[in-house]
């Protein structure tokens, strides 16, 4: 039994799927698939069902995954001991996070922590925020990026706070209001095009609305968007308008095709925030990406 046989059954475990393993590992799915039958073959069980439509452990796979884990942790705490300290920080670290941390957050903190540590790569999943929360708490990566938070076993680290606006499509009806002061309430009876059920945007544009009394029956969906870009893109085309993250719209200025609109009486409460697991120990890479992503936002 080597790591390499270990990291590839942790990998096949937390994607349900040999290729998104080998894509997390840097490796070929042949390759994948070579290291987990060498594995069940020494161990002289199988650890993963096949044939189905995800691949999934068996109940010896179950049981086997806590310890592989546990393993593959404990030697990288080994290897940190033992290297120089900026050598030691290698391997990849696997990231999940929702829709805007995805684009406008993480992108510029692994830019920055790749120019400190040359040997590190990055494997990112993008999912909405209830996901990312659902993917640390099982343990699928050890960091996550998300817009919201749950009261669970998991630590969430505040680094950007979010306003809430309004985006149109530029037209003649939309344009002749820009630059005015608007409110929630004249845009009621809209078409809308919105999120996914696990969007926190939509949890938070949710809670506003019933703020203000307001109920969500009253709103005309006409599309629901699984990621952010599809929104925009959507609005852009002119088939209806949206309520947005303001951080994403204001970073994206330059290239909107769409009116934006800030709203004087729309209450929208919302953070973004790096998290992770309670009772995890993190790898040493991980653990110093955490430090790093904190030295970014200056927090102690």
């Amino acid at each position: 039994m080597d790591f390499k046989q270990i990291e590839a059954f942790v990998n096949v475990v937390k994607y349900h799927n040999f290729s998104k393993a080998a894509d997390a590992s840097f490796l070929t799915q042949p390759t994948i698939s070579a290291h987990i039958s060498s594995l069940e073959k020494e161990l002289g069980m199988q650890l993963i069902e096949r044939g189905g439509k995800e691949a999934v452990p068996t109940r010896q796979g179950q049981l086997f995954f806590k310890y592989a884990v546990a393993m593959i942790g404990t030697r990288e705490k080994a290897v940190y001991s033992l290297k120089n300290y900026n050598e030691s920080i290698e391997g990849v670290i696997e990231l999940f996070a929702s829709n805007v941390p995805y684009q406008y957050i993480l992108p510029d903190l692994m830019v920055s922590f790749k120019k400190k540590y040359h040997n590190v790569k990055f494997y990112v999943e993008q999912e909405d925020s209830g996901q990312v929360n659902d993917s640390i708490r099982e343990q699928k990566a050890e960091i996550g990026f998300t817009g919201s938070r749950t009261e669970n076993d998991l630590i969430y680290v505040k680094l950007e706070e979010d306003n809430a606006v309004l985006i149109t499509p530029k037209n003649e009806k939309y344009s002749k209001l820009h630059g005015r002061p608007i409110k929630m309430a004249d845009f009621i009876e809209e078409e809308f095009v919105w999120r996914e059920l696990g969007s926190g945007s939509r949890k938070a544009f949710e809670k506003a609305m019933t703020d203000m009394d307001i109920s969500m029956k009253k709103i005309n969906v006409i599309a629901r968007m699984s990621n952010l870009t599809g929104v925009k893109k959507t609005v852009s085309a002119g088939l209806g308008i949206s309520v947005i993250s303001g951080l994403s719209a204001e970073r994206d200025t330059e290239k909107a095709d769409y009116l934006v609109f800030d709203i004087e009486d729309f209450k929208f409460e919302r953070n973004f925030y790096m998290t992770y697991h309670k009772q995890t120990t993190l790898s040493p890479t991980a653990e110093m990406f955490k430090r790093h992503v904190m030295e970014e936002y200056n927090i102690k």
